[in-house]
């Protein structure tokens, strides 16, 4: 069972969305969490986007595509999203694409090009960005993931962004957003794991071969591997 933790990062002491004020201390904490159908995080977001002007972009970094998901790509990714809900693109962005097109080929845009971007739009509105599972990025990406969200944090004072990852890359983190992070250790409960597992068990197909025998059988077996701490 892997043990997230979850990094809030802003540019100010205003609270963000889904707070939870910390004791003894001046700061706001998220506590979300995401599944591998549909992420609570995002969802949150977007149903709070819909009464406000709030614009919300999500990567999910996946192990299994890890070499296709490089910086361009992901960065990419939350552009676009952000670009496709605006109701006008700005001249400036506009502009870049369109000296891409004239050059042999069409050279995709590059990485601080596309920060560029990112800085210009994410400047418009309240903008929320959120990166699930950034530990799954391949190691040599992370750092320029990382210091690309931190140049977009210093140009924008809207821009809230959310991050899920296992701790062995909490130092990295630091690394590159210092003082701007706030960290938050999650792991399931018990409880949650097995609330889970009968969910799961729930959405099988073979319904005939299961019977409440078989789902405690199968709920023992896989909560005994969970270590303890």
């Amino acid at each position: 069972m892997r043990h997230y933790f979850a990094t809030a990062i802003r540019r100010s002491e205003r609270p963000i969305l889904g707070e939870r004020q910390s004791p003894g201390q001046n700061q706001s904490l998220v506590v979300l969490i995401s599944s591998d159908a549909s992420s609570l995080v995002v969802d949150k977001l977007c149903d709070k986007a819909k009464e406000q002007n709030i614009a919300v972009a999500c990567f999910y970094a996946d192990f299994a595509a890890r070499e296709e998901q490089s910086p361009t790509n992901m960065l990419g990714s939350l552009l676009k999203q952000i670009v496709g809900g605006l109701e006008r693109i700005p001249d400036e962005i506009r502009q870049m694409f369109e000296d891409h097109k004239k050059v042999i080929g069409g050279r995709g845009l590059r990485v601080q090009e596309i920060v560029k971007m990112l800085q210009t739009t994410t400047s418009l509105q309240r903008t929320f960005i959120c990166v699930d599972a950034l530990d799954e990025c391949v190691e040599g990406h992370q750092p320029e993931v990382l210091d690309s969200l931190r140049q977009i944090l210093e140009k924008s004072e809207n821009t809230r962004i959310f991050l899920t990852a296992r701790r062995h890359i909490r130092g990295e983190m630091e690394r590159y957003l210092g003082a701007r992070a706030a960290f938050l250790s999650i792991k399931p409960s018990h409880d949650d794991i097995v609330g889970y597992i009968r969910m799961r068990l729930g959405k099988d197909s073979c319904r005939d071969v299961m019977d409440c025998s078989l789902e405690a059988e199968i709920i023992k077996s896989i909560t005994s591997t969970i270590p303890e701490t």
